[in-house]
């Protein structure tokens, strides 16, 4: 009887000590992180080759470019977009986009920062109120 009892109370003992310890094996962890390092290299591999193959174009970019713009309020706009061989004056308020203006390609001046500035001078002078000639 005392053997048995004794029995019982080690029970828990002897089945604590078969079972595994609780947590991740250093071995499993270190290869789910470097599966995981895999599926990002793998995310930016693609992602690279995929700008490379559009020569730089975002999706949906199309054959618009921004070459400059004007702000007329805190939510009005005039932009000078290139599409294709025309430029488009575009007039852009909250819930609207209009073009208000269409002419042949022409040149701006080399850099980025000289065509939205050429462009905006551009725009103050053709909004510049004239006196009335009558």
């Amino acid at each position: 009887m005392h053997r048995l009892t004794l029995l019982l109370l080690l029970l828990p003992q002897l089945a604590r000590a078969e079972s595994a310890e609780p947590g991740v094996a250093s071995a499993a962890f270190f290869q789910a992180m470097l599966g995981l390092a895999l599926i990002i290299a793998l995310l930016l591999l693609l992602a690279f080759l995929g700008r490379r193959f559009l020569g730089g174009k975002g999706f949906g970019a199309g054959g618009l470019k921004l070459l400059g713009g004007v702000a007329l309020g805190p939510k009005e706009r005039i932009v000078l977009l290139e599409a294709g061989e025309h430029w488009l004056v575009v007039g852009i308020v909250p819930g609207q986009i209009r073009t208000l203006h269409t002419m042949p390609k022409g040149e701006l001046p080399p850099g980025e920062a000289s065509a939205a500035l050429s462009f905006s001078h551009w725009m103050q002078q053709f909004t510049e109120k004239r006196p009335h000639e009558n």
